[in-house]
């Protein structure tokens, strides 16, 4: 049997190095981006260029979309200029931009009214994560489904879990995004008084990051943070985002989550010193005052 056509929507950070395992893997590949250029790697190794999103929903058999924010998700999916009216028939969509669980669900009931598989996949482990195929993806949808998409999810996931019905995915990424609100405050804390302790920082980090301490977080961003790498790996406007998903959402349940409240004051304060675009490590720089925030 052939391999399913492919079709990659949203050549970011993580996208281009997820739409690459996929070729890797010998899949035929279509991908479509608001930038071209940021697919020119991709299209030389292969890969199909679509120049609309709708061109690659009629063409392709599963279609994965990673685009920035909720009200994209939302744009490109939706309305008789969307994915979804504009399906190949039988197709199957996996949505793993961080989004929200409603939108999740919406996507859902409107994709099997029109004959079209929908699932929530939101993902963790940054640009190191999509680089290496290590991934983590917290999956959202029919587990038929599931199983049929689970060889591509393989070709760039690790730790691959279907978490329950639709929106349960997004769900629990906003669990993931909480613990890590919290945690980087730390990390980003423990590091400043080992400077200002007078210890090396690095030696530090040998020691406590393979203890109860031990974080995604510690061992990878405190490192650049050091450094003074702020490149992004995941931009601090996407990690505020993905707080203003979990505040909302855990309103709606009637659960305070101070910690995250906390997280979201101080990222927010770095976005509007000019720092939106920088990697979440460089939360760092508020607290050895080399920023006006």
């Amino acid at each position: 049997m052939s391999l399913p056509q492919i079709g990659f929507i949203g050549i970011g950070v993580m996208g281009k190095s997820m739409a690459g395992h996929v070729l890797n893997a010998g899949y035929p590949l279509m991908v479509y981006n608001r930038t071209k250029e940021k697919a020119r790697e991709l299209l030389e190794r292969g890969a199909l260029w679509a120049d609309t999103p709708t061109a690659v929903a009629a063409r392709c058999d599963i279609v994965i979309t990673m685009v920035g924010y909720p009200q994209d998700v939302e744009e490109i999916y939706l309305g008789s200029k969307g994915l979804l009216a504009n399906a190949k028939p039988g197709a199957i969509f996996i949505d793993m931009t961080t989004s929200s669980p409603m939108l999740a669900r919406r996507l859902y009931e409107t994709g099997a009214k029109q004959g079209v598989k929908v699932m929530d996949a939101p993902v963790s482990g940054g640009d190191i994560g999509a680089r290496q195929g290590k991934l983590s993806i917290m999956a959202g949808g029919d587990a038929a489904v599931f199983q049929e998409v689970l060889p591509v999810l393989n070709c760039f996931g690790t730790n691959i879990v279907l978490q329950g019905p639709a929106g349960a995915g997004q769900h629990t990424k906003m669990c993931n995004q909480i613990a890590i609100a919290s945690n980087m405050m730390g990390v980003c804390e423990a590091m400043a008084y080992a400077r200002q302790a007078g210890l090396d920082p690095q030696k530090v980090l040998t020691s406590i990051a393979t203890g109860a301490a031990a974080s995604f977080s510690l061992s990878n961003l405190a490192p650049r943070m050091l450094a003074g790498d702020m490149a992004p790996g995941f931009y601090i406007k996407h990690f505020i985002k993905d707080m203003k998903i979990a505040i909302e959402a855990a309103e709606e349940m009637s659960l305070k989550l101070p910690g995250l409240l906390q997280a979201k004051t101080l990222y927010d304060q770095m976005a509007a010193a000019g720092y939106a675009d920088h990697g979440t490590q460089a939360l760092f720089l508020l607290y050895t005052g080399r920023t006006s925030v």
